[in-house]
């Protein structure tokens, strides 16, 4: 079995912490709000103020069940464009009043059904690729599990990305992969080594900025911990971020993701 495929176990496990679970731990007076004044509310992603060491912060995430009833109510964390539109929404309330936000990223991708290309997925997710490249507020983004796709992107583009040690983040899920490549869904956990997505991947790719710890055997070993070791993370994080301008921010932003998959060529 490969590396990356004992982390796709791991993350996969219906006991794992999840994103109502994360801020309960790490955030106090959570306030929800909902839908994406267009179409209507996505369960598939939360999102709405709280506060961070007493201090106000924006946290928008996806969210997976713990059994097939809660999955079936949030879509098995794959948001609808209005989903993504209620990100936004809220990511620009943030900046009119000057909080950073907070992303949690955990989904094998976005919804791709026909209602929800009917009413504009790829639009969605490339509007909030665009607009959170100007948000002059810190944005940080903690992949918890699973990221797939241009689905986890669009809660992805930020200025620091951490990802839990056993999460996994990559263009298009194993399955998926096997099945283009080789036609042979079979073969997942051969793809899932080639993807090259596990956390130390991607800090080695330049791709992700951190690792998050977890507990031995993953965070749902010891849920309380895992909350620390974010909230730890999201402190120091916070403090740096918070001292840099709008305009340092949005020139090293657009910096980080100019020299993701920078290659050299040689021709001797």
């Amino acid at each position: 079995m490969s590396n990356a495929w004992e982390h796709i176990r791991i993350i996969r496990d219906l006991k794992r912490p999840n994103l109502n679970d994360y801020i309960s731990m790490i955030f106090d007076g959570f306030i929800e709000m909902h839908g994406d004044r267009y179409f209507g509310d996505d369960h598939a992603i939360k999102g709405g103020i709280a506060l961070f060491d007493g201090k106000p912060v924006t946290v928008i995430g996806m969210v997976k069940g713990k059994n097939i009833e809660e999955n079936k109510k949030c879509n098995f964390a794959m948001p609808n464009p209005e989903g993504y539109r209620k990100a936004l929404r809220l990511m620009k309330q943030a900046e009119k009043f000057g909080r950073p936000i907070i992303c949690m990223i955990d989904t094998a991708g976005a919804n791709p059904s026909m209602g929800a290309e009917e009413r504009g997925q790829g639009e969605a997710i490339a509007r909030n690729l665009m607009e959170m490249m100007r948000l002059k507020v810190p944005i940080i983004s903690i992949i918890l599990g699973e990221g797939g796709s241009g689905g986890a992107l669009a809660l992805g583009v930020c200025d620091t990305l951490a990802m839990l040690e056993n999460a996994v983040y990559s263009v298009i899920s194993p399955r998926g992969f096997a099945s283009i490549l080789w036609k042979d869904a079979s073969r997942e956990k051969e793809a899932a080594e080639l993807l090259k997505m596990t956390a130390e991947d991607l800090v080695n790719l330049g791709v992700a900025d951190e690792i998050i710890d977890e507990p031995a055997g993953g965070a749902q070993n010891n849920p309380q911990a895992q909350g620390i070791y974010i909230s730890e993370f999201l402190r120091r994080t916070l403090e740096k971020l918070e001292s840099k301008t709008p305009q340092e921010l949005l020139e090293n932003r657009y910096n980080r993701f100019r020299k993701i998959g920078v290659f050299g060529e040689s021709f001797e």
